[in-house]
């Protein structure tokens, strides 16, 4: 099951753009990953190979995550190691 942000613990916000909010939790399991949500939808990303492998986005906002994903997959990787080590995730620039 996708996990989804909730009040009581707080989850670092990597991105957000066109409705999109792009996390990152500490200590995840793997692979390396990140979590997207747009409305009612969660969908955890892969970031090597960048690929949906749990939930669902629609379409439009699915493509938008998968090419912001491959524009900063280098960032992805390098936060992935920071929230695997507990430090707090970098921001990445949104999709203008």
């Amino acid at each position: 099951m996708v996990a989804r942000q909730n009040e009581e613990a707080p989850v670092p916000r990597v991105s957000e753009f066109h409705g999109i909010v792009i996390t990152m939790f500490h200590n995840d399991h793997d692979p390396p990953h990140f979590h997207a949500e747009y409305g009612e939808f969660a969908a955890a990303i892969g970031i090597d190979p960048i690929d949906v492998i749990e939930g669902r986005l629609p379409g439009r906002p699915r493509r938008l995550v998968l090419r912001w994903a491959s524009l900063h997959q280098a960032e992805l990787m390098e936060n992935w190691r920071r929230a695997r080590q507990r430090e707090t995730p970098a921001r990445i620039a949104p999709l203008p």
